[in-house]
């Protein structure tokens, strides 16, 4: 198979639904991690869940990628069951797990032989497909080098296409761009884009990254401890915020302090406030004489302000408008996998 046949699938009319989940629950113990989700996802749509770690992101991809049964309702791919149909839904998804999957003493080539072999592909038509590839995110040149000299970026790279083996009509991304620098954050949300585009390839994306949900994604569903509290646009979510007459403050304060970012909560006319760093405050506030009001208590309570800005609303700002509370508040809960000490060759880096 080319590079252009890879490419240029059949796209499948977005209008129909490729997934389907139906008031999804999933309990552990006495913890619901999904509390009655759900949604519905169509045909090469990128579609996006957004939350803090903890939310139930990755919990909903398990039940959908077949690696764990819900307690309770329904979730469909392609319109099988993900519990009674699990080997046809298998045959339809990738998975870009937020782990790397690969083997760093192997090649890339060996790499994508080796998992392309659990799929069964033909001998001839996997090595077509391995150079396809590695061609489409430009790594043909880095083929035959161990993985393990690759770059952070370049193993990003290999962790998708290596979920593209088997060519699947839904790829899911668990937090894609997680511990990338900026410049191969933004080649892997341009490489997901083309892939949709040009291969009409159903994309789920897991993220408490805010530019990725809102540059990548069509709709964003925000998910906050199981539930599904809002689900549109970037577009329409930020009119949550913009749209009911509400205004993003955003103050430079030299001195400020937790207290006053304390009573600037506790004003009636403030909605919810948070601290971007030691000293720039957002609010959301409300009411005529809100932007008074704030200026008057922090200039009473002693505070030094150097400017203001009146901003546009964000996706943070909409987390933040619908739970209260910030992403990042929760976005370092997740438990951390035991690691084990294991022996490894040095190896000289691929930049």
């Amino acid at each position: 198979m080319s590079r252009t046949a890879l490419l240029s699938a059949e796209r499948i009319d977005s209008g129909d639904t490729m997934i389907r989940v139906e008031d999804l629950r999933k309990k552990f113990g006495d913890f619901y991690a999904l509390d009655g989700i759900s949604f519905d996802v169509k045909k090469a749509e990128i579609f996006g869940l957004l939350g803090p770690n903890g939310a139930g992101k990755s919990t909903i991809l398990r039940i959908l990628s077949t690696l764990a049964r819900p307690t309770s309702g329904t979730a469909a791919i392609g319109g099988h069951d993900t519990v009674k149909d699990d080997t046809e839904v298998r045959k339809l998804i990738g998975i870009v797990s937020e782990k790397m999957i690969m083997y760093d003493r192997l090649t890339a080539r060996e790499n994508l032989r080796f998992f392309g072999s659990l799929f069964d592909i033909p001998s001839k038509e996997l090595s077509q497909r391995t150079d396809d590839l590695l061609d489409l995110v430009q790594l043909t040149k880095f083929g035959d080098a161990q993985v393990g000299t690759f770059s952070t970026g370049m193993r990003q790279r290999m962790n998708v296409i290596r979920a593209l083996l088997n060519m699947p009509q839904v790829l899911f991304l668990d937090e894609p761009t997680l511990g990338l620098d900026p410049q191969s954050s933004v080649e892997i949300r341009e490489f997901v884009k083309k892939l949709n585009r040009e291969n009409g390839t159903t994309i789920i994306v897991t993220t408490h990254t805010m530019v990725d949900a809102d540059m990548l994604c069509d709709r964003i569903g925000i998910i906050d401890h199981g539930k599904v509290v809002a689900l549109d646009t970037s577009a329409n979510l930020k009119r949550l915020v913009s749209g009911d007459s509400s205004t993003i403050l955003k103050l430079d304060i030299p001195n400020l302090t937790p207290d006053l970012v304390e009573s600037l909560r506790k004003l009636d006319c403030v909605h919810s406030a948070s601290q971007d760093n030691s000293t720039h405050v957002r609010l959301v506030v409300r009411g005529d004489d809100a932007f008074d009001n704030v200026i008057d208590l922090v200039r009473k309570r002693g505070g030094r302000i150097a400017s203001v800005e009146n901003l546009q609303p964000t996706l943070e700002d909409v987390f933040l408008h619908l739970t209260g509370h910030e992403v990042r508040d929760s976005a370092d809960q997740k438990i951390p996998l035991e690691r084990h000490r294991r022996f490894t060759a040095p190896q000289r880096r691929i930049r």
